[in-house]
């Protein structure tokens, strides 16, 4: 309690503007004003009733109870988009408009106290409240997985209990342009158990390369956005100005994530009306300009500071068709290693599914690029059809995966510069099957060349044949190997089998990034030799045909970081064949060291 009276002081001494009133004068009678918009950007004002204070609620957290009278809040209840406006008592202010009471017929409303807002600024840029989520390799990820891996982080959040009845932060109006209605939809179950009310609106804002020209000041009471994704698409999360000093402000009321030190841009915010519901009114409104970054996310609020450049990921999209039309989309999402990749996957699920068919059948071929600060890249290319959507939630998933495991890896912090992607698209399946492998001969001598002929019959019934050649290995005579020609998915069973493991987690960034750049991809034939030969399995590499000197140093216990798994059966060859179908099926063949 020291703490927050001593950050109130020193905040209230900067500021000329707006004077404090301490929680422990606010008391239940008092009457006050608060100032939020309804309508554009003016600032009006509405009557506030204190009912009383509620301390302690959560461990130092107390919440000022009142109910708010005019501007039709008698109809609409508290509204969504209200979250950090101020309210005043004899023109000091005591906070700002953060809880509700889901379909009160009275718009009884909770106040977070301004002592404890001011406190964020005292906070340390500590690590974020989500800890780090160990994932063994995922090579796709959807929306759903990556809810599932921080399910502790996105909680439902959390109520009090007064007069009976729960009170809960206020839903934050998520306002959308330039998505689909059908993605908006699909993720809107995820996004309101974060708190968010998604919306779809527009936006009169700008890219965030950088700051527009000087702007009247932000007022306390005005609209302000977190604008989580600008350019061509935009997604912010609508609020309100509570304090102001200087280039600082305090906004919400409440925490978005609660992650503590964030990097989220800052934009101004028109609000077109209130459309007043049942279970929750709230402001539509467009977003504006970029006019600086928010840099705190706590449980009072967030803190924001004007002239701010925040960083962002830009992401550029070419898109082709059949017909060798060309679109290009460009747009950037928020420097997040949580929100980054959920964001990046709405956003493509989102284009693609506005620009290609939705229900019909697909094909996406993607040739794309992620550059990262430290000067690696990751190339992605494969080929995704299906129908339902199912080709762009494959292709949306790669890069799902590939942006969680570049940015949440626990050797190096790593920043992505910028995302490339080609989309060639297709309105028609492209898929082979394997119908059987010919061989020229099944039983050779070591070096002997052996040719093959894999036979496969394409989306439209038309017979194929492709012709590969391949060494027969130094064995001993009489002994066997095993030829594998399969699609992707059926190569990383048989080597999971081999390596007796389900998954792997990088041992440093250097194999993440080039795992990661050789990805199986659906577009290819797979062949691999195997044969009996001792060898190893140690943090996601296989070490074939070991000496047995070999083979002891990295058991030994002194040398092994990790425990290695002995392999009885080792990888002596591999070979990829490129086509332009995905690839289905698999065989596995024995051949003979000739006597």
């Amino acid at each position: 309690m020291i703490a927050v009276l001593l950050a109130a002081l020193s905040w209230s001494l900067s500021s000329a503007l707006t004077t404090i009133m301490p929680l422990d004068q606010v008391k239940a009678g008092q009457k006050g004003k608060g100032r939020t918009v309804f309508e554009e950007n003016k600032i009006e004002e509405f009557d506030v009733d204190i009912l009383g204070v509620l301390y302690n609620y959560q461990p130092r957290r107390n919440v000022i109870l009142a109910r708010l009278r005019g501007k039709n809040l008698e109809t609409t209840g508290v509204i969504a988009g209200m979250s950090g406006s101020p309210v005043y008592i004899d023109g000091k202010l005591i906070g700002a408009i953060a809880f509700g009471f889901p379909y009160a017929k009275e718009a009884i409303a909770g106040i977070t106290p301004i002592g404890e807002m001011l406190a964020i600024s005292t906070e340390k840029a500590k690590s974020s409240s989500f800890p780090s989520a160990r994932l063994s390799f995922a090579p796709s990820l959807r929306m759903e997985d990556i809810f599932e891996i921080w399910k502790d982080g996105f909680a439902a959040q959390q109520d009090f209990i007064a007069a009976g009845q729960a009170c809960r932060f206020l839903k934050i109006p998520l306002l959308f342009s330039g998505f689909s209605s059908n993605a908006v939809e699909k993720a809107r179950p995820f996004l309101s158990r974060m708190g968010f009310y998604p919306v779809l609106s527009g936006h009169a804002g700008q890219a965030v390369e950088k700051l527009p020209s000087p702007e009247p000041a932000l007022r306390e009471g005005d609209p302000v956005t977190v604008q989580l994704i600008s350019g061509d698409m935009d997604m912010s999360a609508l609020g309100t100005v509570t304090y102001v000093d200087g280039n600082k402000i305090l906004a919400f009321g409440h925490p978005l994530y609660n992650m503590g030190p964030v990097d989220y841009a800052m934009t101004r915010a028109t609000v077109m009306t209130i459309v007043p519901a049942l279970d929750n009114s709230f402001k539509l409104a467009a977003t504006g300009n970029l006019i600086g970054a928010f840099t705190q996310d706590r449980t009072p609020g967030a803190l924001g500071e004007i002239g701010r450049t925040p960083r962002m990921i830009p992401i550029n999209v070419r898109l082709i068709d059949d017909n060798l039309d060309l679109k290009e989309f460009k747009f950037q999402v928020i420097n997040d290693r949580i929100l980054s990749p959920l964001l990046a996957n709405l956003s493509l699920v989102s284009l693609l599914g506005s620009e290609g068919r939705s229900n019909g059948d697909l094909s996406l071929e993607l040739d794309g690029d992620i550059y990262l600060d430290n000067k690696q890249s990751v190339h992605l290319e494969d080929l995704y059809s299906g129908n339902f959507g199912a080709s762009t939630q494959d292709l949306s998933g790669i890069l799902t995966a590939v942006i969680y495991l570049l940015i949440n890896n626990e050797f190096k912090d790593v920043g992505i510069f910028r995302i490339d992607l080609n989309i060639r698209a297709s309105e028609q399946p492209k898929f082979a099957y394997l119908e059987r492998v010919w061989l020229d001969k099944y039983e050779a001598s070591p070096g002997e060349a052996i040719d093959i002929k894999v036979y496969f019959r394409s989306f439209r019934g038309e017979s194929v044949v492709e012709e590969v050649g391949i060494l027969a290995p130094h064995l001993p005579a009489g002994s066997e190997f095993q030829l594998v020609v399969g699609d992707a998915a059926s190569m990383h069973q048989v080597e999971m089998s081999q390596y007796r493991t389900s998954g792997f987690v990088p041992r440093n960034l250097n194999q993440l990034v080039r795992i990661l750049n050789n990805l199986r991809k659906n577009s290819r034939i797979y062949f691999k030799v195997v044969a009996s030969k001792p060898g190893l399995f140690l943090k996601g590499e296989e070490m074939p045909n070991l000496p047995p000197t070999m083979k002891s140093m990295f058991t030994s216990p002194r040398a092994a970081a990790s425990s290695p798994t002995e392999l009885s059966i080792s990888t002596l060859m591999e070979y990829q064949m490129p086509l332009p179908y995905i690839f289905k099926g698999m065989a596995v063949i024995p051949i003979k060291i000739r006597n």
